[in-house]
């Protein structure tokens, strides 16, 4: 009897032959992201709109996205179940700065998961009317958000960068053919 040789499992296939285009699939989805919070931000800062008003593209058709603490929370875990599932197929430099992304996105999670248990129980902490994060006691939530989308994104482009230009000794530790030439 021949034996049937054992498909690679998914953590496999994301950090080797499937690592460049999960890459691309993550990038897009977190440009997409970032759109959203860019246009916000030209909506109030540019365009004078009114805070609530001021909700990206998509929440001009669809308003409960933007007060929608589940759907934000659903970004933060998408993000760090990415972040984290993608770890394996970077090597030397490109590996630590993706640490330091998933790092800050592991912060900014519990910062969602806080704000999305006061949106369920009512039960808002700090004395406020509303969810607040830890951060947003000293700055504003748009900012914030702003903020912890730069400090999660950069590292993680400076990772993406070096993947995709590694040294001779982190080439030849990569699972995956992300590197050029």
């Amino acid at each position: 009897m021949t034996a049937i040789p054992a498909r690679p499992g998914l953590g496999t296939t994301l950090n080797g032959r499937g690592h460049r285009i999960a890459l691309d699939v993550f990038l897009f989805i977190v440009l997409a992201h970032w759109a959203e919070h860019i246009v916000q931000a030209i909506q109030i800062w540019v365009l004078g709109w009114p805070l609530p008003e001021a909700r990206g593209v998509l929440g001009l058709w669809f308003p409960w996205l933007v007060t929608s603490e589940a759907m934000h929370y659903g970004y933060a875990l998408i993000m760090l179940i990415a972040l984290i599932a993608l770890r394996k197929g970077f090597t030397g430099r490109a590996r630590v700065w993706w640490n330091i992304s998933l790092g800050i996105q592991v912060w900014h999670h519990i910062e969602h998961l806080l704000l999305l248990y006061q949106a369920q129980s009512g039960m808002f902490l700090f004395g406020r009317a509303a969810p607040t994060s830890v951060l947003q006691l000293v700055i504003p939530r748009v900012e914030l958000h702003l903020f912890y989308n730069s400090l999660v994104f950069t590292p993680m482009v400076v990772a993406m960068v070096l993947h995709r230009r590694p040294r001779p000794a982190e080439r030849a530790a990569m699972t995956c053919s992300c590197a050029r030439g």
